[in-house]
């Protein structure tokens, strides 16, 4: 794993920077997405990660950046400082979010939703946030049933509820009954 991040901290700070960007969405991702990230987060990313393929550090297959090897995905991902990790997640989550009604396959949803998550509740700066957060998970969980993945599913829900705050049942009575029925199924 050294070897990766030696060679990884050789590269410009862009590059290094666009190479911690896709860690973040796991082993691979289609350019399409990327250049909708690329968009969101006011970011060059496609001509970085191209300097990276080049460096062979990523592999371009089929429309779609994939790193050369899981080491050098985990050596990216962990040149972020930890307590960076869930802002990071985060904000690509809530970047995403947006974007979420106006799609047709729910991968966009999907992606946004699994980011949000791995931030975890703690990164919510805005108390309004707890509760887009816990309506995409609900949007993910139903997503996922139409596709039988239940598991997924019950994680979404699961995540949904751990992002309600304290009165929950108060403020937002429909959505906890729908979050916590939905977990129970």
């Amino acid at each position: 794993a050294m070897f990766f991040t030696n060679s990884i901290e050789a590269l410009s700070e862009d590059v290094k920077a666009s190479l911690c960007v896709l860690s973040c969405f796991g082993s691979s991702a289609e350019t399409a997405f990327i250049k909708t990230l690329e968009r969101l987060l006011q970011k060059t990313l496609l001509n970085n990660l191209d300097a990276a393929v080049e460096e062979g550090l990523l592999d371009m297959k089929d429309g779609r950046y994939h790193f050369s090897h899981d080491r050098i995905q985990e050596a990216a991902y962990n040149m972020i400082a930890i307590l960076d990790q869930g802002r990071f997640h985060f904000s690509y989550g809530m970047a995403l979010a947006p974007l979420v009604a106006r799609e047709e396959d729910g991968s966009i949803l999907l992606a946004a939703v699994n980011q949000l998550n791995l931030a975890g509740p703690e990164a919510v700066q805005e108390k309004s946030q707890n509760v887009v957060v816990a309506n995409l998970n609900l949007q993910a969980g139903k997503k996922s049933m139409e596709m039988s993945d239940f598991v997924a599913a019950y994680s979404f829900f699961d995540n949904g509820i751990s992002f309600l705050r304290k009165k929950h049942w108060e403020e937002h009575y429909e959505l906890s009954l729908e979050l916590f029925d939905l977990a129970a199924k």
